[in-house]
């Protein structure tokens, strides 16, 4: 047998390609790895919500809720917030422990996107315009649970199984 040959064998099988993650089970980052974001499926086809994440701040363990809400014009708005009210709650209330809001833009390629359906292929990257900024002047930093501002951007690191 000619050792080229030989060689072949002894080369690992090419791997099956991974399956596609989808969106309600993709998990981001931030540049600096202080805070991680991953997405959970909504658990019903009745909820004005169309996507749900967790927001977890690293360095303290504190974890933001977080939703999107289809709007129209047709974006994908979401909203992060820190110990709500359950149940029933005023608009006071939800603006009291709202810590950012606006729009979750997908980006994939140099364009901006809304964020892909639940089931949908998981964007690369996410931007939460005007995040840091927010999460700065909130009062989980007056309260020392969060001591870093995050950029803006949030890059796919995994997915959940």
């Amino acid at each position: 047998m000619r050792p080229a040959l030989a060689l072949i064998g002894l080369l690992p099988a090419p791997a099956a390609s991974a399956p596609e993650c989808r969106q309600d089970r993709a998990i981001y980052a931030d540049r600096d790895g202080g805070y991680e974001l991953a997405f959970a499926p909504v658990g019903s086809s009745a909820a004005a919500t169309s996507h749900h994440f967790k927001l977890t701040v690293l360095s303290s363990g504190v974890v933001l809720d977080g939703i999107v809400m289809p709007g129209d014009p047709e974006r994908s708005n979401g909203m992060v917030m820190h110990n709500c009210p359950e149940g029933d709650a005023t608009g006071e209330e939800i603006a009291a422990c709202t810590v950012w809001e606006g729009v979750i833009y997908a980006l994939d390629g140099g364009d901006a996107a809304l964020l892909p359906d639940e089931g949908g292929k998981a964007a690369e990257t996410l931007l939460l315009a005007g995040f840091g900024a927010s999460l700065r002047y909130s009062a989980l930093w007056d309260e020392g649970k969060a001591k870093v501002v995050p950029w803006d951007t949030f890059k796919r690191r995994g997915c959940a199984a």
